[in-house]
């Protein structure tokens, strides 16, 4: 079975051409893709921003911190004309440290240094309370230089009494253009994952397309629905079983025709408790076809196929079908063309008689014709009365006349043992398990004994003894190797036509099935030949 195109899937009305999952999850994945990327450039920028901010703060305190406590200023502020020492020290800190504005004033607010000179002598613009308080502090504030971040820092003398401030502050226009460095590296980056999370999800939807072959989700949830129904619906068994030899789904026919107790899915073939050959059809990495399979209840026809996809096995696919009624009804056939082979064979016998009575009869000896014709349906009626009169089940009787006749014409001995007796069994075993299990051991004998090295001779003997009836069937073949006993009531096993698994073999395995069917036992001993014993309970022991 071939990896097949999307129209092998079947397609269901639907309308108008709804998304496949395969697009839909591209959708998703795209909507959350960017969603994420926006959220997180957002979180980037406000973060950035608040970074950014801290900075101008950490940065103008340490420089405001430090100016306060350099020597130089309080050396300057105790001269008269304070201004011509400070403006040249503030503007080269300014210029080495990359602030904005360095102000160092008064405690009553009259600058002595300003980045213009002209704003030099004039009131300082912004809060000072705190400082002249002694403690320092940062702030934003809108001076001559616009919006800024300030650093508002005390100057101590000797007697730690405040003698000035010095205000060190970053205007926001500087701090922007920082922060737009860096939202153009945010912004690099984020049409980076967005790309990158485009591609990864165009390249999932691809490989999800191939997989579902773009088919819609409400196709794909009907089609579902209906192999769903279909598999429990049909009659034939349908097994799948992975790569790994696990079972993949097991319809309702399957899982009663295997006889399972439980769901097997997940479960490895070999851990089911099938019989051997059973297994290693359900595993088989290639085809079979109308393969036979002989089970203690069933026989089933069972196909398998190779699953494959681009060439690779993905598993088997097992179709089981019940060929119980079926090998019944062939049984049955079996056994009505045993009846009418034997009356063949009874009928060409008894026109060689006739001819011969009728010869003697022409020739003038109508006494020795008469005793010829009574001898011989003497003993024909002797063997009947035998057979019936020892075995009361009607079917089990005319299968060994049958037999008897059969086995005559292809000139084998086939005898009724001495002591044979069977009576009382009606209800007990199947008639039909009766002559499947005595019809296939008998054919089985007289074929082993024309193979055998001596004269050619099956004895049948059937008895009840300690609750069980018990069959023996021997014959003057070549025996039964015993390394052989456990296979040879497995199908397939045969000594004819090339020996065993030579596509034969189904009659001793069916043999096998109807006594474990009634819980029975069959053993097999050399004896001149083989000779088989089966030992079926007749009191309800068995399954």
């Amino acid at each position: 079975m071939g990896d097949t195109g999307g129209g092998g899937l079947g397609r269901f009305p639907a309308g108008a051409r709804r998304w496949s999952v395969a697009r839909q999850l591209l959708a998703l994945q795209a909507g959350i893709v960017v969603a994420l990327v926006v959220a997180g450039a957002a979180f980037g920028y406000l973060d950035a921003r608040r970074a950014a901010d801290a900075r101008a703060r950490a940065t103008v305190m340490v420089v405001a911190t430090t100016l306060a406590d350099t020597a130089d200023v309080r050396a300057a502020l105790a001269r008269p004309e304070p201004s011509a020492s400070l403006q040249p020290l503030a503007e080269r800190v300014r210029a080495g440290t990359g602030v904005d504005f360095i102000t160092i004033m008064s405690p009553a607010g009259v600058r002595y240094t300003h980045p213009h000179p002209d704003e030099i002598g004039h009131r300082f613009l912004g809060n000072t309370r705190r400082a002249l308080a002694g403690r320092s502090f940062t702030e934003t504030y809108t001076g001559t230089l616009g919006p800024s971040v300030r650093a508002v820092v005390p100057v101590f003398d000797g007697a730690h009494r405040v003698v000035a401030l010095v205000a060190v502050g970053i205007t926001a226009r500087a701090i922007s253009a920082d922060l737009r460095g860096r939202i153009l590296v945010l912004i690099a980056i984020t049409v980076a994952v967005l790309a990158a999370g485009f591609a990864g999800s165009y390249l999932i939807s691809r490989r999800l397309r191939r997989q579902t072959r773009g088919v819609a989700p409400d196709e794909l949830r009907g089609m579902f629905d209906y192999y769903r129904a279909i598999l429990h619906a049909v009659r034939e068994g349908l097994v799948l079983v992975g790569r790994d030899d696990r079972i993949v789904l097991c319809n309702d026919a399957a899982f009663e025709l295997l006889g399972l107790a439980s769901d097997p899915r997940g479960r490895a073939a070999g851990a089911l408790g099938l019989p051997a050959e059973l297994t290693e059809a359900l595993v088989s990495a290639g085809a079979r076809s109308d393969e036979i399979h002989v089970g203690d209840s069933r026989v089933l026809v069972v196909n398998t196929s190779p699953v494959l996809s681009r060439g690779r096995p993905m598993g088997q696919v097992v179709t089981l079908r019940d060929h119980t009624e079926l090998q019944e009804l062939a049984g049955r056939l079996d056994t009505a063309q045993g009846f009418a082979e034997a009356l063949r064979a009874q009928a060409h016998e008894a026109s060689n008689r006739l001819h011969a009575v009728v010869s003697l009869v022409e020739i003038g000896r109508a006494e020795q014709a008469v005793e010829f014709a009574t001898a011989e349906l003497a003993t024909a009626q002797r063997l009947t009365d035998r057979v019936v009169g020892a075995v009361t089940e009607p079917l089990l009787a005319m299968l060994l006349l049958g037999k008897l006749a059969t086995a005559a014409e292809r000139g084998v001995d086939l005898v009724v043992a001495e002591g044979t007796a069977v009576d009382g069994i009606e209800g007990a075993v199947e008639p039909r398990d009766l002559a499947t299990v005595v019809g296939n051991l008998i054919d089985n004998a007289v074929d082993a004994a024309l193979d055998g090295s001596g004269p050619p001779r099956v004895e049948v003997s059937a008895r009840t003894e300690d609750g069980e009836l018990v069959i023996e069937v021997a014959d003057t073949g070549r025996g039964v190797p015993p390394e052989d006993v456990p296979e040879m009531f497995r199908r397939g096993w045969s000594t004819k036509a090339g020996g065993p698994g030579a596509g034969r073999g189904l009659g001793l395995a069916l043999v096998g099935q109807a006594v474990r069917r009634h819980g029975g036992t069959i053993d097999v001993r050399h004896d001149g030949g083989a000779v088989f014993t089966v030992r079926l309970p007749l009191n309800g022991s068995g399954p």
